[in-house]
């Protein structure tokens, strides 16, 4: 079974610039997308095989998730706390017999920090959410998680303690999701190689020189860890400021 989770900055732009030639190449049971930017009814996209699965944020042009998969789910949540959809179309779940599938765009604290107090009341309510599915079937939660964990997630990690996206509060936030029974799947193949990111910053030659940061991942419940065959990143791709991400796993029974 393979998963791809990539933050498109812009479902439309990325279109353009090769979206859909990385889509069927890949050929993923599951291909899940984040900051899409998008209303209802503003992109029509011919996935033959696939079923659409869309949150929509009520903001234009703003934050938005989405998933394509090969497979009809049994249900489909668009929000954490039993709403029909998050106002900032941030999470979807699709579940099915054997495990849950968890897609999240998790909100960014910005870079004066303004929205940390927000963020971390996301982390709470995200961890009793992924604990209470946890508790009936295994979790995959992927997605865009703002947050490079360790050191080893960010090139440039002195001069960034502190800043959005590695402060204190939210490395800790990861922290607490992985010992509650959680497994980082890029870790568990490559523990201790450096340069593997997913988002650099427009700055001329930034990307090129690969000055990064890791903060979009694969997490699973540790109990699928014997089913992990392997996890990557697609650095080379472009059309975003993201890359796309990959786990390949043993179909769940």
């Amino acid at each position: 079974m393979k998963l791809v989770s990539w933050n498109v900055n812009g479902l439309r732009a990325c279109v353009r610039k090769g979206f859909l030639d990385y889509f069927h190449q890949m050929d993923a049971d599951f291909f899940c997308v984040q900051e899409t930017k998008l209303q209802d009814g503003q992109i029509s996209l011919d996935l033959d095989g696939y079923y659409q699965y869309w949150n929509y944020a009520e903001r234009k042009g703003y934050s938005g998730t989405a998933i394509f998969t090969k497979h009809r789910p049994n249900a489909v949540s668009y929000s954490m706390d039993g709403a029909a959809v998050h106002p900032e179309g941030r999470i979807i779940t699709l579940e099915y017999d054997t495990f849950y599938l968890v897609n999240v765009y998790v909100p960014n604290a910005q870079r004066d920090l303004a929205r940390l107090d927000l963020r971390l009341a996301w982390e709470d309510e995200l961890l009793a959410y992924i604990q209470m599915l946890d508790a009936t079937k295994p979790v995959i939660l992927c997605g865009d998680m703002n947050v490079a964990h360790e050191e080893i997630d960010l090139k440039n990690f002195k001069t960034n303690h502190g800043n959005s996206g590695f402060t204190t509060e939210e490395r800790a936030c990861m922290t607490r999701l992985l010992d509650a029974g959680f497994t980082d799947t890029l870790r568990y193949f490559h523990p201790e190689t450096d340069g593997l990111y997913t988002w650099w910053s427009y700055m001329k030659t930034v990307r090129e020189r690969n000055i990064g940061w890791r903060i979009d991942y694969f997490i699973v419940s540790n109990r699928l860890q014997q089913q992990l065959q392997q996890a990557g990143i697609h650095s080379e791709v472009m059309g975003s400021d993201h890359c796309p991400i990959v786990l390949e796993i043993d179909t769940i029974s």
